[in-house]
C-alpha cells in the first residue's frame, strides 16, 4: 500500500482530521521533512502544543535515536498508530514496559520486517504499534487500530475542551 492511499483512507474515514507533512514550509525540523502527522483538530486551530498525533508515517530513521526499523532502505515507510493499552496488551502481552537503554521496545522483534505489526520500537511503551510497508491485506487489519486511535484523540480533545 502507498502512503498517499493510507492518507486519503483516514481522510475519508474520519471526520475532523489534519493531515501535516512535515517540510521546510511547515517550519519542521528537517529531520522531520516527509514525515506524514494525522492530527484530530476538527475546527482547525490547535496550537502546535496541543496538535499530538494519532498516527504517522515516517520515512526515514531519526538517528541513532529511532534506527531500529532501517528506514533509509529505498521506499520503506514506517506507519505507527496509538492504540490503547488493552490493545496492545491483547496484542504483545505485556511488552510496554520502559525499553532497553538504547530506547528500543524488550522482545524478540525483527523491527525492520516489513508488512508485520510490531510495537513501536521506540513508543510501543506509550502503545504505539508499527508496520513497515503495509500491504492492502495488512492495512485491513490495521483499520480497526486506526479507528481506535482516532477515538483516543476524539476523547482526548473532548476531555481538554470544557463543555458549552
Amino acid at each position: 500500500m502507498e502512503q498517499d492511499a493510507i492518507r486519503r483512507y483516514v481522510v475519508d474515514r474520519f471526520a475532523g482530521v489534519n493531515i501535516s507533512i512535515a517540510s521546510q514550509e511547515s517550519g519542521a525540523p528537517e529531520l522531520a521533512w516527509g514525515d506524514t502527522f494525522f492530527i484530530y483538530d476538527p475546527d482547525g486551530n490547535l496550537p502546535a502544543n496541543r496538535q499530538f498525533p494519532f498516527a504517522t508515517i515516517v520515512t526515514k530513521d531519526y538517528g541513532d535515536f529511532d534506527s531500529a526499523s532501517n528506514l533509509n532502505r529505498p521506499s520503506v515507510f514506517r506507519l505507527n498508530i496509538g492504540v490503547g493499552k488493552e490493545t496492545f496488551s491483547k496484542l504483545f502481552g505485556l511488552q510496554a514496559a520502559p525499553g532497553t537503554p538504547s530506547g528500543v521496545v524488550d522482545g524478540a522483534f525483527d523491527f525492520a520486517e516489513l508488512d508485520r505489526l510490531l510495537p513501536h520500537p521506540i513508543y510501543g511503551r506509550n502503545h504505539w504499534v508499527c508496520v513497515l510497508n503495509p500491504s492492502d491485506a495488512t492495512f485491513e487489519s490495521l483499520k480497526p487500530l486506526l479507528a481506535e486511535a482516532y477515538e483516543i484523540a476524539v476523547g482526548r480533545l473532548s476531555k481538554a475542551r470544557p463543555a458549552g
